[in-house]
């Protein structure tokens, strides 16, 4: 049997038949009057979790998130139509519905245990609220890559030739050169660097999408209703 402790780990967690097939998620869970312990749970059968059925936490087992009970899918699904939320546990004609239909033992009370005749006591229930979590899509995010054009400018040194006029004056040891006046043309041949670019594409980094999971505390509220008991017709001096 799961224990008291459990519970908060069963509510919105999902429960498998003993081939391991998926029935449906879990709802709410019922324990026992006398003693507190968690004995009967809700699973959303049905089309679309239309239906809930109850299955008895006696013989399941809790498995991380997952409770497994060792009935079919189909045999959940066929059980008893039982609707507690109007009196918010199981009748005992309800119970003892239950335990036929999947084949266990009917409780009994245990020794020494007086039941009170209807007009002695009146019980008195109570909702409770249990939280859980479930796990949800809240978006999507998508990896793409796309081509931009940006402008880059670097300095590059280039070298010219530059043309001047050199002049030496005729020296005695020059003077034997032809005198003769005539045209001529010459012709230098200047040169000069000049920049050039060329481009090439390399990887540069790998890039992928990776998740974090935080963790962080939420407010959950919701209201829940409780009986209360008054005794009319009691004088002063009687307990109230």
């Amino acid at each position: 049997m799961i224990a008291r402790e459990a519970i908060p780990n069963l509510l919105g967690n999902t429960a498998y038949d003993g081939s391991h097939d998926r029935i449906g998620t879990i709802g709410h869970v019922y324990v026992d009057d006398r003693t507190g312990e968690p004995e009967w749970m809700t699973v959303q059968t049905g089309k679309f979790g239309s239906r809930e059925s109850f299955v008895p936490l006696e013989p399941a087992e809790l498995r991380g998130s997952e409770v497994v009970v060792p009935f079919s899918k189909d045999q959940i699904s066929n059980a008893p139509n039982v609707d507690p939320v109007s009196a918010g546990h199981l009748s005992e004609q309800d119970e003892a519905k239950m335990c036929e239909f999947y084949g266990l033992a009917q409780p009994s009370m245990p020794s020494g245990t007086h039941m009170p005749r209807p007009d002695d006591a009146m019980v008195r229930s109570e909702e409770r609220m249990h939280v859980g979590q479930e796990r949800v899509e809240s978006g999507r995010v998508h990896l793409r890559k796309y081509v931009v054009t940006e402008e880059q400018q670097q300095t590059v040194p280039v070298r010219k030739e530059k043309v001047h006029l050199e002049r030496e004056p005729i020296t005695d040891r020059g003077r034997g050169m032809s005198s003769e006046m005539s045209d001529d043309d010459r012709e230098v041949v200047r040169h000069e660097e000049r920049p050039v670019m060329n481009k090439e594409t390399v990887p540069v980094e790998r890039v992928r999408l990776a998740t974090d999971e935080i963790t962080q505390d939420e407010p959950v509220s919701g209201q829940v209703r409780k009986e209360r008991i008054d005794a009319d017709g009691l004088r002063d001096d009687e307990g109230r």
